[in-house]
């Protein structure tokens, strides 16, 4: 049986990752998000749910359900307590990520695996994947789409990218770059010929 090839991919904030995630499944791709994946382990009846309640207290609940805006204004401003949390959440993620590889590895297999992880690099998790590809923007361009999809503003946004390497950093360090400063069809268009690269490989 041929290996399913292993897909990661990260890139600059707002920059469209999961849009190219999107059309990579639309092409046949299995297709599975970090985010995704977090939001599950967060729920009442994971052992990381508890872990993280422990770690930052029982006001970041809602009932029983944890409360994410609530967690990222304890954690965005506190390097270190945000580096706890990671160090709780990383290593599920990633275990995550192979569960499901292996799932889909032993029956009727698609093409290509993608694993959409914003914080690839940041994780220390590139080891596990064949590729990478780097999504990427203008700032300029991604300061918009960051308001548009968050509703906040360029404060936030700073912030965030703060806590990520640079895009450009990430693109040095990627197998393959997308620039994803035009249309919607234009993206598709490169992530078309990227999705043949990486099946023919």
């Amino acid at each position: 049986m041929l290996e399913l090839r292993k897909i990661a991919v990260t890139g600059g904030l707002s920059a469209g990752k999961t849009s190219v995630c999107q059309i990579l499944h639309s092409l046949g791709a299995h297709v599975i998000s970090a985010d995704a994946i977090v939001h599950r382990l967060l729920s009442p009846s994971s052992e990381i749910h508890d872990n993280v309640v422990t770690l930052l207290g029982r006001d970041i609940l809602d009932e029983q359900c944890i409360n994410r805006t609530k967690v990222a204004k304890k954690v965005f401003h506190d390097p270190h307590l945000l580096h706890q949390l990671e160090e709780l959440l990383h290593p599920a993620v990633q275990q995550e990520i192979e569960k499901e590889y292996q799932r889909i590895q032993q029956n009727n297999p698609p093409l290509l695996f993608v694993a959409e992880i914003p914080l690839l690099f940041e994780s220390s998790s590139e080891d596990y994947f064949d590729d990478i590809v780097a999504v990427i923007a203008s700032e300029e361009i991604s300061r918009v789409r960051f308001a548009m999809s968050t509703s906040h503003g360029n404060e936030e946004f700073s912030a965030r990218a703060s806590r990520q390497l640079p895009a450009e950093v990430k693109a040095q360090r990627a197998d393959f770059v997308i620039v994803n400063d035009g249309t919607f069809a234009a993206l598709e268009e490169k992530v078309k010929a990227l999705y043949e690269t990486l099946v023919t490989m």
